[in-house]
């Protein structure tokens, strides 16, 4: 026969004593509530012997914290995302608390019933790298007077902590590198978005084009997990494009499904086309040639969005804290896909 879950009301039974004093002091209120140093003990002692583990939903019901953070990211597999996300995990449960991951697949409907998951679970707060369309949803997580860091990107008409990078700025300084070393006809494969991280990445390159009378030269394709429909797009644009010289990938599951179109071409890197990926991966190191990569700084990225949240968590409630936009700059890898041409 299965063992019945012991509740409070048993423990009260067993020590005699209140079902409330039992609640307050496995709530972190016996100081509060004037509870004799002896009888915390006694209480926490047995609840030890017995083994005793309260229903996290039913605490948070009785407390109003539940300990956990919700954390949706575009793709928990992509390394950018769950390098970001192990980060944010470990310092999280250094402070005692727990992190629910999910993925949005830049989804808005899907986001948004995650969202509602979240507030069903009763999580204490929300890290968010939000798709266009759920601006009315993370509104009212803000006016229920849930915190909400947004990361990676930013949303018109939401005002909250957000951390991002310099977008614009890195791949203005990547097309000026490629400049450098010598390439004029150079391409961007982006995506169709009207992301805040997209679009600086896409006014980056058109910047540092136009300061030197460049051509542009942009292919924008849809997003999608299907890596054999991103090369395809890739393909058409390379063949329409014989005159490029390199080309700057603005993702890095775009620049994994490049290389791959550029096999399949039978182009050279770099001596054909010189390539830069936006975000690292560890095939770029591995690759041959390697290929030069723009890095957001993972660590610190995430270092700022649990700092951000955790300060909002255990503020006094009656504090206001400001909103905080941290913008964070991005570095390059040059390796071998981008050499000079002599």
């Amino acid at each position: 026969m299965k063992k019945k879950k012991l509740s409070i009301n048993d423990i009260a039974k067993s020590l005699d004593i209140s079902a409330t004093t039992v609640s307050f002091i496995l709530n972190g209120h016996a100081v509060e509530k004037r509870i004799r140093k002896e009888l915390v003990e006694r209480v926490l002692k047995y609840v030890e012997e017995v083994g005793y583990k309260p229903n996290s939903l039913a605490r948070s019901l009785r407390t109003g914290k539940s300990n956990t953070i919700g954390l949706m990211v575009e793709d928990i597999s992509n390394p950018y995302f769950s390098g970001i996300a192990r980060f944010i995990e470990e310092n999280a449960y250094k402070n005692g608390y727990k992190i629910i991951y999910s993925s949005t697949d830049n989804d808005p409907e899907k986001t948004k019933d995650l969202i509602q998951m979240f507030r069903e679970r009763h999580v204490d707060g929300y890290i968010i790298s939000a798709p266009v369309g759920v601006e009315e949803d993370i509104n009212e997580l803000i006016a229920a007077g849930l915190p909400v860091v947004l990361f990676d990107r930013v949303l018109q008409g939401v005002e909250t902590d957000a951390v991002e990078v310099d977008n614009n700025a890195s791949t203005y300084n990547a097309i000026n590198h490629l400049i450098d070393r010598g390439y004029k006809n150079i391409g961007l494969v982006t995506l169709i978005s009207v992301q805040s991280q997209m679009l600086g990445r896409l006014q980056g390159y058109k910047s540092a084009l136009s300061e030197q009378g460049l051509k542009e030269h942009v292919v924008e394709i849809p997003f999608s997990k299907d890596q054999e429909n991103n090369i395809n797009h890739i393909l058409t644009f390379l063949e329409s494009k014989k005159d490029l010289d390199a080309v700057l990938f603005g993702t890095n599951y775009l620049a994994i499904s490049g290389l791959k179109a550029i096999k399949r071409l039978g182009l050279t890197i770099p001596d054909d086309l010189a390539v830069i990926a936006f975000d690292n991966h560890d095939l770029f190191e591995l690759s041959f040639p390697s290929i030069t990569a723009i890095t957001q700084p993972i660590a610190e990225i995430a270092n700022e969005v649990i700092t951000i949240l955790l300060k909002k968590l255990n503020s006094d409630p009656l504090v206001t804290i400001g909103n905080q936009s941290v913008v964070l700059p991005t570095s390059m890898i040059i390796r071998d896909s981008t050499k000079k041409i002599k």
